[in-house]
């Protein structure tokens, strides 16, 4: 389980001003969870669609069961189906909702034990989304630096981040935090080959 960051993560949004927090997914974040979900957003900017009914099926088939998989530390959760329908190994990870008295959005992180770097087929270390209707708050740049410190205390070096070329806010929200651009590359092929920036952030 996540260790509780005083003032950062207090799993109900207390601690710090109510400008945006983030939270380990609980029961009494759900309901605005899932009228976000609803409303046409999704936590994965990949497969938008695919992964908001998912998650809405797997909110009301077990709730509970949602909620814990949303963290897994160790990995014990099925393989991951990639866009091109390919599995791959699962990555230790976890989820954190963007809370200011309701849903803002979602961060997600992952690493590979024992190294700085990732397999070819992930994206990046870390993953933000947030709702649309309340984007330009700097929801995601504070959630960004909360997320930062659960990084390096698992002895990464540094993380990327990745963006696409025409997604200057998320690029922006990287460069707040102090990503420096590395490349201009192609996606994985699983993911349909597009230009892709990759950013690097020292911890």
């Amino acid at each position: 389980m996540l260790a509780v960051s005083p003032g950062l993560f207090d799993g109900k949004g207390n601690g710090m001003s109510q400008s945006s927090v983030l939270v380990i997914p609980a029961h009494e974040h759900l309901a605005s969870y899932r009228e976000a979900l609803e409303r046409g957003w999704s936590p994965d900017t990949v497969q938008p669609d695919k992964t908001a009914l998912r998650e809405l099926s797997a909110i009301d088939r077990n709730s509970a069961d949602f909620l814990s998989g949303l963290t897994d530390e160790e990995a014990v959760g099925d393989p991951i189906q990639l866009p091109d329908g390919t599995t791959v190994p699962r990555l230790p990870g976890f989820r954190r909702w963007v809370w200011d008295g309701e849903l803002c959005g979602s961060i997600g992180f992952r690493w590979q034990p024992g190294s700085s770097e990732l397999p070819s087929y992930v994206l990046g270390h870390i993953g933000f989304t947030i709702v649309p209707w309340k984007r330009g708050r700097g929801h995601a740049k504070r959630a960004l630096a909360a997320l930062l410190p659960e990084a390096r205390s698992r002895g990464l070096e540094y993380v990327y981040l990745t963006a696409d070329p025409d997604n200057v806010a998320s690029q922006r929200v990287i460069q707040s935090a102090g990503g420096q651009l590395v490349e201009r590359s192609r996606k994985h092929a699983a993911y349909g080959e597009a230009d892709i920036l990759r950013y690097r952030i020292i911890l």
